[in-house]
């Protein structure tokens, strides 16, 4: 579905507006097998360009990973504010 609705993008902006595509990959991507440290390196990869900052950065960043890890983060007593925390 995500790979239809890029190549609807890259036609309708002939190559694709490069923010929009970024966002895409950036919902695509989902940690599954990759260790924290894993994940977090090829999330902010994808992350460059995607006029994505901060908090929305950050919560798009737990919705991506690991449902028991996300949680425990709900747990965590003080808000994080960035993807290293």
């Amino acid at each position: 579905m995500a790979e239809e609705f890029l190549l609807i993008l890259k036609k309708k902006f002939k190559g694709g507006d490069k923010k929009s595509v970024k966002v895409v990959e950036l919902r695509k991507i989902e940690q599954r097998g990759w260790t924290m440290g894993e994940f977090a390196q090829e999330f902010q990869r994808v992350a460059k360009g995607s006029g994505y900052e901060k908090r929305v950065l950050v919560e798009e960043f737990k919705r991506e990973i690991n449902s028991t890890i996300r949680r425990k983060l709900m747990e965590v007593e003080r808000y994080l504010t960035s993807i290293e925390q």
